[in-house]
């Protein structure tokens, strides 16, 4: 196995010293010395560890906005969930995903681009509409060297935490070779999720798919999303796309326009399209990984037109 450095940013550490602070001092303690360790990632979104004015955009803003808990409600309340995040095996079966999913790449062949990756895990705010939506798990690899996990710790979201992280491992991997474009179009997007979740898939078994696809039968892929998607493949930007891909619960969260879609429309379709593409094909869902957008989106044309099955 290639030596893939995977350090893993102990959170538990950091929340029980939030935990512990003044109230005056959480904020500060959460910006420096847990977010700034992922201060390039932050970067990438534009989004400073401390705004210049008291109430302005900063990472804890962020962090609320994606779901995360927000440091000044991590108090004496928060032990039951702070102690989960402190077994030791637990971090070692995140670390052991993402080397295990990059290791998968290099058998195939695919010369990553990074050996270096960071690891964390965040409490998810168990009021926050994301985690709800999400069976409170779900995490975030779109930017190549940075992983995060976010949950409401329970044996539920700990067991599924390392499917959720291959899947994230997927889209690190990926736009390690495909440029990212906010800008970015509906089929793009859909590929993008379902490159990722039937690597997760392919790993763990069909079984343990996430939420944003189990939630959807198949009726309703084929009667009504299916026919919605085909005809707006071509939309770009988010103020778009974001009811097609999360549905209009989180679209309006977002203050982005509804379009009539169900939770993770297009997490669920691009499963489903991605999976006839690799069956169709016969391509690794590796290889297919950081293949263009376009170029599967052509050799599935006929998913649109088929009726989509379980098996």
């Amino acid at each position: 196995m290639d030596k893939f450095q995977v350090k893993e940013i102990r959170s538990d550490k950091i929340y029980r010293k939030i935990m512990q602070a003044p109230q005056e001092k959480r904020d500060d303690i959460y910006r420096y010395d847990f977010m700034k360790i992922f201060e390039g990632k932050w970067d990438c979104y534009h989004c400073p560890i401390k705004a210049k004015q008291p109430g302005g955009y900063d990472v804890v803003m962020a962090s609320e906005m994606l779901g995360y808990l927000p440091p000044q409600r991590i108090d004496a309340s928060c032990e039951e969930m702070v102690h989960c995040l402190e077994d030791d095996a637990f971090w070692k079966a995140c670390r052991i995903a993402i080397e295990e999913s990059l290791q998968c790449f290099v058998d195939a062949g695919i010369e990553l681009k990074l050996q270096d990756y960071l690891l964390t895990i965040t409490l998810a705010d168990p009021e926050s509409p994301y985690a709800k939506l999400s069976d409170n798990y779900y995490g975030d690899g779109g930017i190549p060297g940075y992983l995060f996990g976010s949950m409401v710790p329970s044996e539920h979201t700990m067991d599924r935490m390392p499917v959720a992280l291959a899947h994230e491992t997927n889209h690190n991997v990926r736009f390690q070779f495909i440029q990212w474009s906010n800008d970015i179009t509906l089929g793009e997007y859909i590929v993008c999720e379902g490159l990722a979740e039937n690597f997760a898939a392919q790993r763990y078994g069909e079984d343990l798919v996430g939420p944003w696809v189990k939630k959807t039968d198949m009726d309703t892929l084929n009667d009504y999303i299916k026919p919605l998607m085909k005809e707006y493949l071509g939309v770009q930007g988010f103020d778009n796309i974001t009811a097609y891909m999360y549905g209009d619960d989180i679209a309006k969260m977002r203050d982005y326009i509804p379009a009539g879609m169900p939770y993770c429309a297009g997490y669920a379709c691009g499963y489903h399209l991605v999976k006839y593409y690799l069956k169709k094909t016969g391509i690794s869902i590796e290889k297919a990984t950081i293949l263009p957008a376009q170029e599967i989106l052509n050799a599935a044309s006929d998913f649109w037109e088929i009726k989509t099955t379980m098996e």
